[in-house]
């Protein structure tokens, strides 16, 4: 295995222009001295040759990360996980393992190439801030990721020359570090009028008592008079008493991943009104599971799926769970085609009706979906609180299928709203909020 990766590093070595000048000019001195029967000229010839071929076979055999002179590189992304279309600082260091000659003698010869993917690197690329020293190369950057999901940065891409600067090499150093990047999330008015008598509605009037409060950490809104001052001082943060018949009742959201391009579309340049609509989908369902989450429900994210595991998805409880929910959103990708995704809401839909939780709220961003997944969706409203914003889907042939959709959930209890996509976020949940009154 070792003398295929030095093959291989032999084979990324190329000449320079003074090394291209070299191996003419031997190869033309050792035969002209040859006729002419100068062994000097045939020596220098030779000697400018051997110097490339020295200098080809030293440079390609040489490892950067081993050896007396082993480099080592650190890559630090802050804030990471990075928000889509939102500055994130990158310091990459590129150092002696240990201080000697051989060690500094590289770094002075090093030429360095940060790589990214085109969804981290954005629009514009990446324009470096370098500073260099004897023992050390410190590199400083910024990315402003486009796209939702799990991105490569690196490795990093090493330049070198040899001493006389007859050859080149090129050779990757370090290991890549992949830097997921969060959806956008809005803070949605979730503390509505809708979502109160939702509650009320569902779990009856009932007189207060002592028994019927729970702690939680204070969020901007809540009453002051509400602030259990004992717990506060033990905890060291404001926390209130929250009434479980007013607003603390669990919520799962739902998302449809048939919102998104289907896996064989996915990252297609050819349709990228259907990868903005699936990241339009994406960032709905996180913005309203986070501002859930925010204002004191225990808030859990469920994406359909053919073979859904809901017995390990747990709530989440504290704001300190809110990256727990955004790291979720990070690797959903969409079906492998239609009848695909209609199957993975019907069994997801099923799964979630024998495993929800007493007085469970269900909010779900859905797209139209055949009769089977509508009957599995429908049986769901029956037992419980369920919201649905349907999103129209764009292009010819929906239309009915939405329809029906949205018909046969309201019968079965839902309260719908319909949507197009990349519709304000804010304005897409008023809509809901208030079709629920």
């Amino acid at each position: 295995m070792r003398w295929r990766d030095t093959l291989a590093r032999i084979s990324r070595v190329r000449l320079t222009p003074r090394g291209i000048g070299a191996a003419c000019l031997g190869g033309a001195l050792i035969p002209l001295g040859l006729v002419l029967t100068l062994p000097d000229l045939v020596g220098l010839g030779a000697a400018a040759l051997l110097a490339v071929t020295v200098a080809w076979v030293a440079i390609g055999t040489q490892r950067l990360e081993s050896g007396r002179g082993a480099l080592h590189v650190t890559r630090a992304v802050t804030p990471n996980p990075v928000v889509r279309d939102r500055t994130a600082d990158v310091s990459l260091l590129v150092a002696a393992h240990q201080a000697s000659g051989a060690a500094y003698e590289r770094l002075s010869r090093l030429r360095l190439s940060e790589q990214a993917a085109h969804e981290l690197a954005g629009h514009q690329g990446i324009r470096a801030r370098v500073s260099a020293r004897a023992d050390r190369i410190t590199v400083h950057y910024s990315l402003t990721p486009t796209r939702r999901g799990r991105w490569s940065l690196g490795p990093l891409l090493t330049t070198r020359t040899d001493v006389f600067g007859l050859v080149r090499a090129t050779q990757p150093l370090g290991s890549a570090t992949h830097v997921p990047v969060w959806p956008r999330t809005v803070e949605l008015a979730v503390r509505t009028r809708s979502v109160g008598d939702v509650d009320h509605s569902a779990t009856g009037a009932r007189l207060q008592s002592s028994d019927d409060s729970v702690l939680r950490e204070y969020v901007a809104g809540d009453d002051p008079r509400r602030v259990h001052w004992a717990s506060a001082a033990r905890r060291g943060q404001l926390m209130v008493r929250a009434d479980e018949s007013a607003g603390v009742r669990p919520v799962t959201v739902l998302l449809d991943r048939s919102l998104l391009p289907h896996r064989q579309e996915a990252g297609s340049p050819r349709r990228p009104a259907a990868v903005d609509d699936g990241e339009w989908a994406v960032e709905l369902a996180a913005s309203i599971a986070t501002s859930f989450l925010d204002a004191g429900h225990p808030t859990r994210l469920l994406t359909t799926a053919v073979a859904p595991r809901l017995e390990g998805l747990r709530f989440a409880t504290t704001r300190a769970s809110r990256a727990a929910l955004l790291d979720a959103c990070v690797d959903i990708r969409g079906h492998r085609g239609a009848a695909e995704g209609h199957h993975a809401t019907s069994t997801t839909a099923r799964a979630l009706r024998l495993a929800r939780t007493a007085g469970e709220i269900v909010i779900a961003v859905l797209g139209p979906h055949d009769p089977d997944a509508r009957h599995a969706l429908a049986a769901l409203g029956v037992e419980g609180t369920c919201w649905a914003l349907l999103v129209s889907p764009r292009g010819p042939g929906f239309q009915h299928e939405l329809d029906e959709t949205a018909a046969e959930l309201r019968a079965s209890g839902w309260h719908v709203s319909t949507s197009e996509a990349r519709t304000d976020p804010e304005r897409a949940w008023a809509l809901l909020a208030e079709g629920a009154l």
